[in-house]
């Protein structure tokens, strides 16, 4: 039987399912500022569509962007149309790249926000975006509750230009006011860092999801020389939280993201 991930999670009261295991497709726009173990070059376009290809057969049909992916949205808009898959794609709102200085500049004022996602729709070719998270640089209460980031993003959503909504937070108490908030909470979860547990358990009461981001610590613990099989114990342990409807995942190494959806199966079952 061929390998195939054929589960898919609902996101809320959105009608969007996605798999529960997505791409990241950072290392598609951005190799400069980025802290993986390991120096990689960015694929060219021939790669880069044999990678989503690959994503797709494997049962895959969320990927994640941002702005700050550097020319990773562009790149998505020029190549998922040559695809035809009927792909759900993420992306984020407040922070950007300079690649100038390899550092990030953020602004989540409701002006800034309107323009990024107006942006994203004409980066990806689509007339609407799937989810849009805001891209917090750790003042997460500050930027909801002070900069209403979310409460613009909801607009945008009663508009019709975006599906569901959410943040991809660095805080408890982010983290639990994007779950009231909104749809959706993209958080930091694994075996070595549990600190946003009250999240995860607060979205399941409240029917929300939950995105997990850095399940691998940014490929450092998959690099693990432990016994056991890092990636598939973290994804035991990630996967018994019921609100988890998708691991982000930012491979561009076939073999890798075969083994990861291999494994997801195995903790699936």
């Amino acid at each position: 039987m061929s390998l195939f991930l054929s589960n898919r999670n609902a996101i809320a009261q959105t009608g969007l399912s996605v798999s529960p295991l997505g791409l990241g497709t950072v290392k598609l726009g951005r190799d400069t500022g980025v802290k993986y173990p390991t120096a990689f070059s960015i694929p060219n376009d021939q790669q880069a569509m044999a990678l989503l290809n690959q994503a797709w057969d494997l049962g895959i049909n969320f990927l994640d962007t941002a702005p700050a992916y550097g020319t990773s949205e562009q790149r998505l808009g020029d190549l998922l149309p040559k695809l035809d898959h009927d792909w759900v794609i993420a992306t984020k709102v407040g922070e950007t790249f300079n690649p100038a200085s390899a550092e990030s500049d953020y602004n989540f004022t409701p002006e800034f926000i309107q323009r990024s996602v107006q942006t994203s729709l004409k980066n990806l070719r689509r007339d609407v975006l799937d989810i849009v998270l805001i891209h917090s640089d750790g003042q997460d209460k500050t930027i909801i509750e002070q900069y209403g980031a979310l409460d613009v993003l909801n607009n945008l959503k009663q508009q019709g230009l975006i599906r569901a909504t959410g943040m991809s937070t660095k805080t408890v108490e982010g983290g639990l006011l994007a779950i009231q908030q909104s749809d959706v909470a993209m958080v930091m979860h694994n075996l070595s860092y549990q600190d946003e547990q009250a999240v995860i358990d607060t979205a399941a009461n409240e029917n929300k999801a939950i995105f997990i981001k850095k399940a691998l610590s940014s490929g450092h613990l998959a690099s693990s020389t432990a016994e056991t099989d890092p990636v598939q114990a973290n994804f035991d342990f990630i996967y018994q939280a019921p609100a988890v409807v998708s691991i982000i995942v930012g491979t561009i190494t076939p073999e890798h993201l075969h083994d990861n959806v291999k494994k997801a199966i195995k903790a699936l079952a």
